[in-house]
C-alpha cells in the first residue's frame, strides 16, 4: 500500500433538472457498494451551482482497487441507472503538485 493514492474523477453532465436525482443514486452507491470496497480511501461529491453535472472525486489505495471497483457486479448495477441521469468522463491518475491553507 502506498500514502499516495490514485485518484479518480468523474465528470457527470445531468440531464435538466436531473441533479438531485443523480446526487440521491450516487449517495446511496457511495453507502451501499464503494465503502465496502477493498482500496477505497475517500469520495467527495461535487455540485454544480447551476445543476448542470456533479464531480465525483474519490481516491483509492491502488489502481488494482479501482479496476475492481468497476468490475464489481455491484457497481455495474449501477452504471445504467446513472446513464439515465447523466453523461460520464473519467480521469485517473496521482497528484502531483498542491497547495491548501
Amino acid at each position: 500500500m502506498t500514502d499516495v493514492p490514485f485518484i479518480l474523477i468523474n465528470l457527470l453532465r445531468v440531464r435538466p433538472g436531473k441533479q438531485d436525482a443523480l446526487i440521491a443514486l450516487l449517495s446511496e452507491n457511495i453507502d451501499t457498494v464503494i465503502r465496502t470496497l477493498d482500496g477505497w480511501k475517500a469520495t467527495r461529491l461535487i455540485s454544480a451551482a447551476d445543476g448542470s453535472g456533479v464531480v465525483i472525486h474519490s481516491e483509492w489505495e491502488t489502481l488494482a482497487a479501482v479496476e475492481a471497483m468497476r468490475n464489481d457486479p455491484r457497481m455495474q448495477a449501477y452504471f445504467p441507472r446513472i446513464a439515465e441521469l447523466a453523461s460520464l468522463d473519467s480521469l485517473l491518475g496521482s497528484v502531483v503538485s498542491g497547495a491548501a491553507r
